[in-house]
This record gives structure tokens, sequence and C-alpha cells, in this order.
């Protein structure tokens, strides 16, 4: 019998009619308290070797339209190994077309990070030499909030961070982070020892674990989009925000990574912020350098396409990227990865993928090495 079901971490979608494999309809259910909506995923069982049609029959409603243009879904039979598979989009229904050769295969937006494994990478990461590891409050849903610190404050030392998943669905930051915290601890690595000597590292690797375990697209348990609420965080509706900020002005900042995924744009790319009231050159120099030296490292990096510059004044300084550069005068970037595939050098079979982003992870290791002589 066919069955369709998301009812696990990070689980989302609602069934309309699967009584055959080949009409199967579906919907994407909204962020709790919020009109945000976009990440599916689930589990289809009891059609192996059906021709199935699965059918995203609210697609047309969803945040962002030009996601599902171009766009291929993700599909895995053992929740590690995941592949792109045959997808149609009409800007009314996503259509997933597959045949699956086992009972039991499971389909989403992009492939999904658990919380299970979340809470391996901190537990694997916190286990290793000069590392730290201190949960800095509570979600909304009674989660904790993990912060792991890399080497030890000392005279002269710089204070880097980096945070991924403000947005939930945007897994592909996460899966980089796995990249960026594996590097940074090796201790055979010769630039991440060099890093650790001058720099403290302070990670938080999922921002939003509620909107995590829930499956939501955008936003916490509350339905806040946390990447609006740097300007005025309140414990009531943005905790996760309140608390890092909290951290971030006691540590001071002198480099920020906020890592994200855009659904329209098949490329990866860095935004800045050009529109703060108090943009200096020194700042846009830095942020240059560190972009070149990226693409250098990577040519799954590219600075040719992204989002268009705000004039100077006119940032929104409820935004991470643009807070922490006005607050503490530093570089501070938005690094962003397509849902779709890379389209610089694609790779049909996985698109982008959890290898590829892991990649991009140490990668941008080598990135801040080139430029740090330059964070005076």
């Amino acid at each position: 019998m066919i069955r369709i079901s998301s009812a696990f971490d990070g689980g989302n979608i609602e069934v309309d009619k699967a009584e055959s494999a080949d009409d199967i309809r579906l919907r994407i259910r909204d962020d709790k308290d919020s009109n945000f909506k976009q990440w599916f995923y689930f589990r289809l069982t009891g059609a192996a070797g059906q021709a199935c049609a699965l059918n995203i029959v609210n697609a047309g409603e969803v945040s962002y339209k030009a996601g599902f243009r171009d766009y291929q879904a993700c599909a895995s039979y053992d929740r590690e190994t995941w592949f792109r598979v045959p997808t149609s989009y009409d800007d009314s229904t996503l259509t997933i077309a597959h045949t699956p050769e086992r009972d039991s295969v499971y389909y989403a937006y992009f492939a999904p990070y658990s919380m299970e494994r979340h809470a391996d990478l901190v537990a694997r990461i916190a286990g290793r030499a000069r590392v730290s590891q201190e949960v800095l409050g509570a979600t909304l849903d009674g989660q904790d909030l993990d912060l792991l610190t890399i080497g030890e404050p000392g005279e002269g030392k710089r204070s880097i961070w980096a945070i991924a998943r403000q947005h939930p669905g945007e897994t592909m930051a996460e899966w980089w982070m796995e990249g960026w915290l594996e590097r940074l601890t090796d201790p055979a690595d010769a630039v991440a020892r060099a890093l650790r000597d001058k720099a403290v590292f302070h990670v938080v690797a999922n921002m939003n674990p509620d909107g995590s375990r829930r499956g939501h697209l955008r936003t916490n348990a509350a339905g806040t989009n946390l990447n609006r609420e740097w300007a005025e965080p309140t414990m009531e509706k943005s905790p996760e925000v309140f608390v890092v900020r909290e951290r971030m002005q006691a540590t001071g900042v002198d480099f920020c990574l906020d890592v994200h995924g855009d659904e329209a744009l098949p490329h990866n790319f860095v935004a800045g912020f050009s529109g703060i009231p108090s943009l200096t050159q020194r700042q846009s120099k830095l942020l240059e350098r560190y972009t070149k030296a990226l693409a250098a490292a990577t040519p799954d990096f590219q600075t040719e396409k992204g989002y268009p510059k705000a004039p100077k004044g006119k940032a929104n300084l409820a935004m991470c990227t643009n807070w922490v550069a006005e607050t503490f005068g530093c570089l501070a970037m938005t690094l962003e990865q397509p849902f779709k595939d890379a389209s610089d050098h694609p790779l049909a079979e996985t698109g982008w993928s959890p290898e590829r982003a892991r990649g991009l992870g140490r990668a941008c290791v080598d990135a801040l090495y080139a430029v740090f002589g330059g964070l005076r």
C-alpha cells in the first residue's frame, strides 16, 4: 500500500491524495504562525518499481516561486546519499517524476540536516583539543542553543564568528558548517593551526533548532524570521538572536560569516554590508579581498552574480550582517548557497550537495587565512 509520511524530525508535507502512484497529491505546510512555505521533506513507502508522479499542488503559493524553476528535487534511500530526480514546475504544481527502486524512499527540497546529526556534530567537535561547548540559552521549544568556542582568549587575538541556519530550511548552511568546523579543529592542518593561534572562533552551527525540527523554511517556533530581529531581539519572539547578540557584545567581533541558502539563484555568492550608515573604505577593501581569495580557493564560488547592493545608509540593520558590520565596524558577510545546482560548475546527478557544501566550508578557511593580516 502506498503511504506518505512526514512525522519525523524536519518533515513537512500534507497529503491530499495517495491512492495510486501516478497521481499522488501533496501540499507543503506553512511555517507556524506565518505564511512562509517552501521546505518539504517526506517519505514514500510501498511504491517500489512504480512510476510515481508526486504532485505538490500548492507549489504556486510558495514564498519563492522562482526557486522551483529549473529545480530538481532531492531523493535518498538511506538518508545519507542524496541524488536529484526529474522534477517539473508549471508555476502552479511541482511534479516529482520518479520510479523508486525500493519500497522506502525520501524526498526533500534539499538534503536534510537533522537535529540528531546536529547533536552529533556538536559532541564530536566539542571533544577535540582547544574546543569548549556551552549552552547560550533555551529556544521557545526548550531546545539548547549550542555555542562552540575554538581556541583560547589572549592578548591581540581576534574574535571570529560564524553562524548558520537562521532560516532552518536552508540546510546546506549546516552541511557547510561540517566542513568549516572539521577543518578548523584539525590538529594536522597548518592553516587551521595558524588561525587558532591568532584568533578565537565562536560558532553557532544551528541558530534555529525549533524551526529545524518543525520542518520550517524560514521561522522559529513563534513564526519569527530571525534574520530580521537583530536590531531589537526579544526573549519572547527571538531568544536565539537575543542570546547570540548578547555574547557578541561581550566578545567583540572582528569577522562574522552568516551562512544561508538562496532558493532562486544557482550560484554561491556573498552579500555584504554596502548600505550601512558607517561604511568605511577599510571594510569594503576587506570584503573585496575575502571574496577574491575565496574565488581563488574554489571554483564553486564566484563574484559576478548575487544580490543588488543597497545604497549607503539604506541597509536593513535588523539583518545580522548589517547589524554586525555597523555595530563593530568589522568585516561581516552573508554567504549564500544554492538549492539548485551551482551553474558555474554543474553536477547534474547531485546538483549542489552536502559534499560540495562541506568543501565550500573548508575553502572558507583558506580565504580567511589569505586576508587575516588585514583584520586590524
